[in-house]
């Protein structure tokens, strides 16, 4: 199933400040007659310094010129959960990456939708070597690290369980989710028997996994190919409601954007690795093993896009009917995917 909605009207846009981006004279981003670059779509601020390996296109889009040749001028900015769902809200912020985290911020009215899928899983559990948990039945009356409750760690645990007939709602104690700020101090945790599992974010759940950890530690469950979730997108592109309403040209460009940079990774995950490891995007260690989990991630390739071998509006329904079904959502799951995906025409601008 799909759902579309076409994206019709067309205003001006007003960004925020943000850095000029060191590229020039390349498409849409002419040079004036002072040699300065002129930007198409002016000034724009983007969710992009959190390190996050998954977080590659926007690095890419960034280093390769991809965000300028559409027209923009580009700041990398920090910015938390909370900040991102009000910048897209108002229109200050005009996309963020994010997982199925923001499908109860949409349920409860926070003015922003998918519109694109960003590429498969980055989450792993870790349990100790040798532990007797090896499946998620076993994991009634144990302890699960998670960084934030309602985060995507969290979500997908509870998805994970609720599928083996075990109850992630807090009163019914059949499993104890425990937060720590940081996928460090979760390994720690699980260390010291203080937790039975630790739900990471990549690279830590491969790093602690492998080199000198290999014999401490070992996956338990693997997003990217756990029957669940593999071959599902896991991070999806969320635009501002106000901007795809007010000037959808924009939002297709930078969908653009983002689209080369998907394919350049796709195509060259080891010079992608190098870039951002290099450039100090995210602090990489072992590109090895960097290169590897961007390859699982399995970013769409050109060949992907023009024959739409994912279906972004088909994970939609079936990320929000297994959070409808444990309680995340409110709204029935196919109202929910209607109102939540917008389909953006990719040509608006051109």
């Amino acid at each position: 199933m799909k759902t579309r909605k076409k994206i019709t009207s067309a205003l001006t846009l007003l960004f925020v400040p943000a850095l000029l981006l060191a590229a020039c004279g390349q498409s849409g981003t002419p040079a004036s007659s002072t040699g300065e670059t002129q930007f198409r779509y002016g000034k724009i601020q983007i969710p992009g310094k959190d390190g996050a390996l998954c977080g590659a296109p926007i690095y890419i889009a960034y280093d390769q010129g991809f965000f300028a040749e559409e027209g923009f001028d580009v700041e990398l900015i920090s910015a938390d959960a909370e900040t991102r769902k009000i910048g897209l809200n108002n229109g200050t912020i005009p996309i963020v990456n994010g997982d199925f985290q923001f499908f109860p911020s949409i349920d409860e009215g926070v003015n922003v939708s998918v519109v694109d899928g960003l590429h498969n899983g980055c989450i792993k559990f870790l349990v100790k070597k040798g532990s007797p948990i090896q499946t998620a039945a076993d994991l009634e009356g144990k302890k699960i690290a998670v960084d934030e409750i309602g985060g995507t760690p969290h979500q997908v645990a509870s998805v994970w369980v609720e599928k083996a007939g075990i109850s992630a709602k807090p009163e019914d104690r059949q499993v104890e989710f425990v937060v720590y700020s940081d996928g460090n101090l979760e390994i720690e945790a699980l260390k010291n028997d203080d937790v039975d599992v630790a739900a990471l974010w990549d690279p830590l759940g491969s790093v602690y996994t492998t080199g000198e950890h290999a014999d401490e530690y070992e996956v338990l469950f693997d997003l990217s190919t756990d029957p669940t979730f593999a071959g599902k997108y896991c991070c999806f592109l969320y635009a501002s409601n106000k901007l795809l309403e007010e000037s959808p040209e924009k939002i297709s460009a930078l969908l653009r954007a983002y689209r080369k940079a998907q394919e350049w990774i796709a195509e060259n995950p080891k010079e992608a690795v190098d870039i951002i490891s290099d450039k100090k995007y995210s602090a990489i260690e072992d590109k090895a093993l960097a290169e590897e989990l961007v390859k699982s991630y399995a970013y769409p390739s050109a060949h992907d896009h023009a024959n739409n071998t994912q279906d972004v509006g088909a994970d939609v329904l079936y990320f929000a009917t297994e959070l409808y079904n444990i309680g995340y959502l409110k709204t029935d799951p196919a109202e929910f995917a209607q109102k939540a995906y917008y389909e953006v025409d990719l040509n608006l601008g051109k």
